[in-house]
């Protein structure tokens, strides 16, 4: 109950004032379909079917002497001119509720979707590291769908019951007693299905975990399509995929024959019922004809709404496990919230669907805070960091300065600390112990936008968008001429094969830049990095997938780059960083050495001397 009740303050968080008029065209719509019953009555006496209205209410008395008024030639006439314009004023009603529905309903999926999508983004890095990012894109996709499709059926739900209440308030007015026994029935029914409900909540939360488990693995084959392959498991992972769609299959066929086992029982028991009803009134309460046509008319519409209001109750409490894995991912990240952006203020972005235009948008909002352009340098005192649920520190007393528009490569061995080390460097991961200092000023929260934005950042596994590549550039500028762009690409000697691409710049390169080599990504990356003209530019083992020409190429324009930013190099292949200003070596987490090129490898016992020793080794071996 706490997320049903969680769910409805939000939707009137949302859309206020919307609900209460939706809630008044319900009520003006069942009151005119009321109408347009009684209305058959009066018709029928024109016609001459009843001699007159048998004592029913509103109809008899003073509608009889207004009745009598009126010339029996316009009698007829005039009762359809009624009948059709409260039929017609009923359809225009529920046209404007179906359009307000629908606003209501968009309006609270959007302010869902913003809300999720901007808890993930000021979300810690640290948050990211634990969780799947398939798990991510199934919240945003599939579930809040599936809460989509509930929100609907929460308003037809709300129309249904309005309506189920007006024509029990008709018809207990008609005939109370009959009314009553009516109204007890379908309350009897609810109370022997109650269970379904709760069925359909347990079916609900098996297709939310069986949902995730799909998302998830197709997420995780088609990364790893070509290991799939290249290892021949193209019939393990069938397998796979036929066993969960089975069971899927199985969950969604057993919801279905559920919510229909229901159905079928409130169809039969209406049907039971209405003969019941017509016996009773015709044997024992004697109720004249007219008013019993009206009677079973009202209950013929109102029986198939207690099936309506059953049905509905089990989809959106099907649905609720949806909403609770929508709020379940929300409020972890904001617990793993980001103080450094907590500041930031909510703001909406018009949609696009050109690429260029959206992060050109987001690029302007995030130029609104000014890159920290450093003067003397960067510098780490007594820095400790251990992630969470290990024992071991991953970095443990880094003493360590940084200085400014010089260069710095951290080099060692797998698992000594050096991608954990960038990571505090840009504030991603915050200390267990110690401090960051630029320029002399403590890194926290209040300075941690304006450092961020002072990075350029080169992975070793270099993501790029399923766009152009002039659309991939201009995310780093979306004001950079075609000259900017141009310089940028020969910057990072990658002019050379995007002029030979079929459109040149605007060539699209496909998923994560699939159409392309991994030094052609590399490359294509550090040329955003640059085009950026961040204030530090940090290569996390940038040049790995480069052949010996074009890492010439890149250490020529790292050269280039020393003096105007300043250079944190992770560096595989230590030739790359024979010219940088000063070397740190780390193992497991802590500084072992650190000097320049020469002062390193004269130290023959080092462990610097023992990395390139043994590079020089794999390398000279045939």
């Amino acid at each position: 109950m706490y997320h049903l009740r969680l769910y409805m303050t939000k939707l009137y968080a949302v859309n206020g004032g919307a609900l209460f008029l939706n809630i008044g065209c319900m009520i003006i719509v069942s009151l005119l379909e009321g109408l347009g019953i009684y209305m058959l009555v009066p018709m029928l006496a024109a016609i001459g079917i009843f001699g007159g209205h048998g004592g029913i209410p509103f109809l008899s008395g003073g509608f009889d002497l207004f009745l009598s008024n009126i010339p029996k030639s316009w009698l007829l006439p005039g009762m359809l001119l009624l009948f059709a314009l409260l039929l017609i004023g009923q359809a225009l009603l529920q046209r404007y509720q179906s359009i307000l529905n629908s606003r209501i309903q968009q309006r609270f999926m959007r302010s869902l979707r913003i809300d999720v999508y901007t808890s993930f983004m000021k979300a810690q890095w640290t948050f990211y590291l634990r969780q799947r990012k398939s798990d991510f894109s199934h919240v945003m996709t599939t579930e809040l769908a599936r809460v989509s499709q509930g929100t609907n059926l929460l308003l037809q739900l709300a129309t249904a019951v309005i309506f189920t209440l007006i024509q029990i308030a008709l018809a207990f007015w008609l005939s109370p007693s009959l009314t009553g026994l009516v109204f007890l029935c379908g309350l009897g029914l609810f109370v022997v299905f109650r269970r379904s409900i709760q069925n359909a909540k347990q079916l609900g939360d098996r297709t939310t975990e069986l949902s995730q488990i799909y998302f998830a693995g197709i997420t995780d084959h088609m990364n790893g399509m070509k290991d799939i392959k290249s290892n021949l498991l193209e019939a393990a992972n069938i397998d796979w995929f036929r066993s969960l769609t089975q069971r899927m299959e199985d969950n969604t066929t057993q919801f279905v024959r559920q919510n229909a086992t229901t159905q079928f029982f409130h169809r039969t028991a209406a049907a039971v019922f209405v003969a019941c009803i017509m016996f009773v009134s015709l044997q024992w309460l004697h109720v004249s004809p007219e008013k019993l046509i009206v009677l079973i008319l009202i209950f013929s519409r109102l029986w198939p709404r207690f099936a309506l209001i059953q049905a509905s109750l089990e989809y959106i409490m099907s649905m609720l496990s949806a909403f609770e894995s929508v709020t379940k991912v929300q409020q972890e990240c904001e617990a793993f919230s980001d103080p450094s952006l907590n500041a930031l203020t909510t703001f909406e972005t018009r949609v696009s669907s050109d690429l260029s235009a959206t992060h050109e948008s987001a690029s302007t909002t995030a130029s609104a805070r000014q890159p920290l352009y450093l003067r003397t340098g960067i510098e780490c005192s007594g820095l400790d960091y251990r992630y969470e649920g290990t024992a071991e520190l991953a970095l443990h007393q880094i003493n360590l300065f940084i200085p400014a528009r010089g260069m710095t490569a951290i080099v060692g061995k797998s698992g000594a600390g050096k991608s954990t080390m960038v990571d505090v460097l840009m504030g991603f991961l915050r200390p267990t112990q110690g401090q960051i200092k630029m320029d002399g000023h403590v890194l926290d929260d209040e300075l941690l936008p304006q450092w961020r934005q002072s990075f350029g950042y080169v992975s070793q596994d270099p993501f790029l968008f399923h766009a152009t590549v002039r659309e991939n550039l201009k995310l780093a500028d979306a004001d950079a001429s075609e000259q900017q762009l141009w310089e940028a690409l020969h910057f990072a000697a990658a002019d050379g094969f995007v002029a030979k691409l079929p459109e040149g710049l605007d060539t699209v390169i496909g998923d994560r830049g699939i159409r392309l080599s991994g030094g052609e990504r590399q490359r294509l990356v550090l040329a955003r990095a640059v085009l950026h003209r961040p204030p530090v530019l940090i290569l996390d083992e940038a040049t790995s997938a480069l052949d010996g020409e074009h890492e010439a190429d890149i250490q020529a324009a790292l050269e280039r780059m020393k003096g105007q930013m300043t250079l944190i190099v992770i560096a595989h292949r230590l030739s790359t960083i024979r010219h940088a200003d000063q070397i740190v070596v780390l193992e497991q987490g802590e500084i072992i050495q650190q000097g320049n090129y020469r002062q390193l490898v004269q130290e023959e016992r080092g462990a610097f001397s023992q990395l390139l020793s043994y590079q020089s080794s794999v390398i000279a071996t045939p």
